[in-house]
């Protein structure tokens, strides 16, 4: 049996369900690709009271069915931060342990999605997700920058998943450097760090007021639409 199991957004987040996979497991693979967690590995094998293999993207997308075949004898877990689907890249991983006739089960968690209603934000008022890259010399995306519009022009708001990595002046250096149609020069705009956790924290401002603040990974940024009056309050608050 293959488990694919959320730790949630703070190291005592896992579940008792979780908990009890994960002592019958041989294997346990924790997915350390898609974000930073905001604990360390030996804390997490102090709370699961066992050793965890790091896995990397190539082991999880790219050898994935070595990781499949091992389900096929003993039960093996891949931890993921967050919830198991929050992130695309583990469908696949799904649908090809289905294609093995591999067992699967599914253990869901807290993730960025709905504690990102922290905020003060509506959730049902959220467009389309995206996420900001890192970039690199001879390759910039920028498709980020078209949703956030998109998302604007219907007075959604958009969460940015930040890539691992990328630090806040980075990241708002790419906002600032594809805003050709000045949607941010006077917008206030949202960084949540490491929410549920002890050390949780959330700022706003515009984006020249946030690019020299410490902030810790894993953080996301969010760009507020229009606003109801309850979620003017509630952000005014920070």
């Amino acid at each position: 049996m293959l488990y694919l199991i959320g730790l949630g957004l703070n190291k005592d987040d896992i579940s008792v369900r979780a908990l009890e996979i994960i002592s019958k497991c041989k294997k346990i693979y924790l997915e350390t690709y898609t974000t930073k967690l905001p604990y360390t590995v030996k804390e997490l094998e102090k709370i699961i009271k066992k050793k965890v293999i790091e896995a990397d993207r190539e082991l999880v997308e790219n050898k994935s069915k070595e990781l499949i075949s091992e389900a096929k004898t003993s039960n093996v877990a891949l931890l993921i931060y967050g919830d198991p689907l929050a992130a695309t890249t583990h469908l696949a991983l799904i649908n090809d342990a289905r294609k093995m006739k591999i067992k699967i089960e599914i253990i869901h968690n807290a993730s960025i999605f709905n504690a990102i209603a922290d905020i003060g934000l509506q959730l049902y008022k959220f467009g389309k997700t995206t996420s900001l890259p890192r970039w690199q010399p001879n390759f910039k995306p920028t498709s980020f920058y078209s949703i956030i519009k998109e998302n604007l022009s219907i007075g959604a708001h958009t969460l940015i998943l930040v890539d691992i990595g990328l630090s806040v002046k980075e990241a708002l250096a790419q906002l600032v450097e594809v805003d050709a149609d000045d949607i941010f020069k006077d917008r206030i705009v949202v960084i949540a760090s490491q929410l549920s956790t002890k050390d949780q924290k959330i700022i706003k401002g515009k984006l020249s007021e946030l690019k020299n603040k410490i902030v810790k990974e894993p953080f996301s940024i969010i760009i507020p639409s229009q606003l109801h009056f309850t979620e003017a309050e509630a952000i005014k608050a920070y």
